[in-house]
């Protein structure tokens, strides 16, 4: 048994298999969606197949964070048991589940005051937070302390880079982040945004390319520049109901960068983050230089 727990959220992103591989247990988001509720649970209620295809059609999903309660329930095993833990948030700049985590850690520390209880803003989302929860677990394997693990996630969370790209404006419409016009302009002209997110852990559209051969281009790109060329960390690749471009994506990336610690990870985008993206999406997540806006 490990002295510590390594810990995040279902919207890390990452299969079941890996959660488990990497014993890295997982808190549980929530969304609604045509009258039901269901457990953000890694497709294991709803598939991802299922669900994309539903918002397709027209369906869409609001979604709900992990509640205070939920995060003690979650929270208490592991202290109970005489362990401390290191949980991973999703970004505070997307969702107020920190703040909720937060709150269930004073309340804990007060009945286990010897324990530690670690609450990092990851400052990231989906398959970056995956990424930033491996290193997590690589540290803790390699005989790291709770305390040694939590001071290199804060200070390196921002050397975590997301770039994402879209190829159906039809979502970003519905989230208010593009308006009508500008989707169905966007559309008719095949035009990809590129989106990633800032210093402050929000979603900040950055650039639009024409096509998709050009926008796979462009994250390549975007990863040469902020990692540079002798990049030999992990790459993680996440992607909803578009897994051909994801697959270009990787491989443009694995014949780039040749020192790669491992085989490129593609993934599928859960339904919590893709009830905001929608299907269309795909997401590059990497360690590079720090980001400062």
């Amino acid at each position: 048994m490990s002295a510590f727990v390594v810990t995040t959220c279902s919207t890390a992103d990452m299969p079941a298999a890996w959660f488990a591989a990497r014993n890295i247990p997982f808190a549980l988001f929530h969304y609604h969606m045509d009258d039901s509720d269901y457990p953000d649970d890694l497709g294991q209620t709803m598939p991802f197949s299922e669900f994309y295809a539903r918002m397709a059609s027209g369906s869409s999903a609001t979604t709900s964070q992990v509640s205070t309660t939920q995060f003690i329930r979650f929270f208490e095993p592991f202290l109970s048991e005489g362990r401390d833990v290191v949980h991973l948030s999703l970004s505070s700049g997307i969702s107020g589940t920190y703040g909720s985590a937060c709150v269930a850690r004073d309340e804990l520390l007060e009945k286990y005051p010897e324990r530690k209880l670690y609450i990092v803003d990851s400052l990231a989302a989906s398959a970056g937070c995956g990424l930033l929860a491996d290193a997590a677990a690589d540290m803790r394997d390699a005989g790291a302390s709770a305390a040694e693990t939590h001071a290199w996630v804060e200070a390196n969370k921002l050397r975590l880079h997301h770039w994402f790209f879209v190829t159906d404006l039809t979502y970003l419409r519905r989230g208010g982040r593009v308006s009508a016009t500008a989707a169905f302009v966007g559309n008719l002209l095949n035009i990809c945004p590129i989106l990633n997110i800032n210093d402050e852990g929000k979603l900040i559209p950055r650039a639009k390319e024409r096509g998709r051969k050009r926008v796979v281009a462009a994250m390549l790109e975007r990863m040469k520049k902020h990692a540079g060329a002798d990049y030999d960390g992990k790459c993680f690749i996440s992607q909803a109901a578009d897994p051909e471009d994801a697959q270009k994506t990787a491989d443009l990336i694995t014949a780039a960068f040749p020192r790669l610690a491992a085989p490129v990870s593609v993934s599928d985008i859960g339904s919590v983050i893709g009830a905001h993206t929608g299907p269309g999406t795909v997401a590059l997540f990497f360690f590079g230089d720090e980001r400062t806006s």
